[in-house]
């Protein structure tokens, strides 16, 4: 691969991080992602097919793409995603194939997806309470999800990472028992703040639980922390580490964009390539898979979108405009 073959953008910003949304389905409905009820799903023919995802993402590993991030909607409720990881880990140029999941269904797939060469898995765990994690999901689950994190343990994958969406007047007291459990078994805890990305649309910017607060509330119980090292400087979150060992980090989209250092592309389960979570602007891929397209008109459209990426997500900005789809219908 040339130098001038990099997925480099305007802003001199080379993508080498795929996002990967291999279904819209769902099964949980938290509200900062889905509707309560009556969801619009895509049909099932609509959706790219594990060969179709299988070519895009050989055409991207040609352009520099090197991480892999699988994502839904709930990633587990599509068909035989084992097989598709297997697939994936093996395209020539991809070091890594990561998975973010709700950790329902977790238990049950830990093991053939770590042999299929899943490496690393992001799993979402809002709160501790069943009360709280009920509040936020809309659905029960919160007993799965632990029995998840406990078998992706059992399993030794490079990288377990909890991820807890933050939001003012629901999570506060989620903060404290969500780091004591990380501690305790020794994983990564990152918060999120929360995201205008909620199909009902009822997000409003005093919902967002900062992280300066969320640090200051961790601080006020285990001491300070201590600013971690950044190896991967695209990397979203800023880490810190407790002074008695153990890292938390902060996402903080809201408070704090780092839009600067992005190096991520995403593509929703129907084909459809953005070059921001926050896009109001998509390239069809599936089309030119469809309509008999070469590798080569992928890897143009590939680069028209990376080309048209904005230097920021301009949630602070005045006149921004939220996408027209949520979370689910996007990737996470």
């Amino acid at each position: 691969m040339t130098l001038a073959s990099r997925l480099a953008d305007r802003f001199g910003r080379v993508h080498t991080n795929l996002r990967i949304s291999v279904t819209d389905r769902c099964n949980i409905r938290c509200f900062y992602c889905m509707p309560h009820e009556n969801v619009q799903f895509k049909p099932r023919h609509e959706l790219l097919s594990f060969e179709e995802i299988e070519r895009f993402v050989r055409v991207t590993a040609r352009l520099g793409v090197r991480k892999l991030r699988l994502t839904g909607g709930e990633p587990l409720v599509r068909t035989a995603l084992v097989k598709l990881v297997a697939n994936l880990a093996a395209v020539p140029g991809i070091d890594e194939v990561a998975m973010t999941t709700n950790g329902i269904l977790l238990a049950q797939h830990a093991e053939a997806l770590k042999q299929a060469g899943l490496q690393r898995l992001n799993i979402s765990l809002d709160a501790m309470s069943e009360d709280t994690f009920e509040r936020i999901a809309r659905r029960r689950g919160l007993d799965q999800v632990l029995a998840g994190i406990a078998e992706a343990q059992r399993q030794g994958f490079r990288s377990i990472r909890l991820n807890a969406v933050a939001i003012r007047g629901m999570t506060e007291d989620e903060i404290i028992p969500l780091a004591r459990f990380a501690r305790r078994h020794q994983l990564e805890l990152r918060f999120i703040e929360f995201m205008p990305l909620d199909a009902e649309q009822h997000w409003q910017d005093d919902q967002v639980l900062r992280g300066d607060e969320i640090r200051a509330r961790l601080e006020s119980e285990f001491g300070p922390l201590i600013p971690a090292a950044r190896p991967d400087p695209s990397q979203p979150a800023v880490d810190y580490t407790f002074a008695d060992g153990g890292v938390v980090g902060f996402i903080n989209p809201v408070s704090e964009p780092f839009c600067h250092d992005c190096n991520r592309l995403r593509i929703t389960a129907e084909g459809q390539v953005r070059n921001c979570l926050f896009s109001t602007v998509e390239w069809d891929a599936r089309a030119v898979m469809r309509g008999g397209g070469s590798d080569e008109d992928l890897a143009a459209l590939v680069r028209a979108c990376v080309d048209a990426k904005k230097p920021g997500h301009g949630i602070d900005e005045p006149g921004f405009l939220r996408p027209a789809r949520a979370m689910f219908q996007i990737g996470g």
